[in-house]
């Protein structure tokens, strides 16, 4: 058997098909010794290994072992018996990861959007529990200025003078400040400031419109709006509260492959996620 490269199991009914050397990641392991023949407990029918255990939990059984990261789903709730089954197969660094539970969940992201209208102009405050989002946000958000004459709120149109990007104010890491609109400057001239929101190439200058767009862009996002309300009635400030399930970063293994080790290494951070 320790010659073929491909082997095969049939675990609790499933059946997975990988390489040996895969089995072998960790040679302590009761799947290494399977493949070695040392494990009697694992029978061999018909070309395939079968194992009377759960085969839904050993899918992610084998992930780690191709991977040598946990990440899981983020509506999975089975860690103990997932531990359990990491414990049955010999695979005491991924039962240890699977210890650190707090860890590999998902934790709600909440996100909130204040807007106000004052005049010809519009004031937006983004918050964010999650710095990243907020970073990544700011990539996405650019705010343009430029002259203009005459009333400038309603012109669908920028100036036909070149619009220089300006930058975002961040108060702090959680959070960012900007505006669009007009303001006087002179004579029938006017300060005009126009948001781009990427990947949407338009530049706005209503408030309105460039309140919609952020909203659209953040549902598009993953997000989930779970509450509007006015919070300062005399200044005629809204808020927009959303909420986002965001996967924790993965926990990751390095494996020693020199000989005689059990591959147990110092777990760490990942930050491949898969999916939302």
């Amino acid at each position: 058997m320790s010659g073929r490269e491909v082997v095969v199991l049939s675990v609790g009914g499933v059946r997975f098909v990988t390489r040996a050397s895969t089995l072998q990641q960790f040679p302590e392991s009761r799947l290494a010794r399977m493949v070695n023949d040392d494990d009697r407990e694992f029978k061999l029918v018909n070309g395939e290994f079968f194992v009377d255990r759960d085969g839904a939990l050993f899918s992610y059984i084998m992930d780690f072992l191709r991977t040598l990261q946990v990440s899981l789903p983020t509506d999975f709730s089975d860690y103990q018996r997932l531990q359990r089954e990491a414990e049955f197969y010999g695979l005491y660094p991924l039962a240890n990861l699977l210890s650190q539970e707090h860890l590999l969940k998902p934790r709600l992201e909440i996100l909130e959007v204040r807007f106000s209208l004052q005049e010809m102009q519009a004031f937006f405050r983004i918050f964010g529990s999650c710095s990243t989002t907020i970073e990544a946000l700011a990539e996405q958000i650019t705010v343009f200025t430029g002259q203009q004459s005459g009333q400038g709120w309603n012109s669908p149109f920028p100036s036909q003078k070149p619009l220089v990007p300006l930058p975002l104010e961040r108060p702090s890491h959680h959070d960012m400040v900007f505006l669009c609109g007009t303001e006087y400057s002179a004579g029938d001239q006017f300060v005009a400031r126009y948001v781009s929101i990427k990947p949407d190439k338009r530049k706005l200058i209503n408030g309105t419109n460039v309140l919609g767009l952020l909203l659209d862009t953040l549902l598009k996002d993953g997000f989930r709006l779970i509450s509007t309300r006015t919070v300062a009635s005399e200044e005629k400030v809204e808020c927009y509260t959303f909420e986002r399930m965001k996967r924790a970063a993965g926990l990751a293994i390095m494996v020693n492959q020199t000989p005689g080790s059990s591959g147990v290494a110092q777990a760490r951070r990942s930050q491949v996620q898969k999916g939302k």
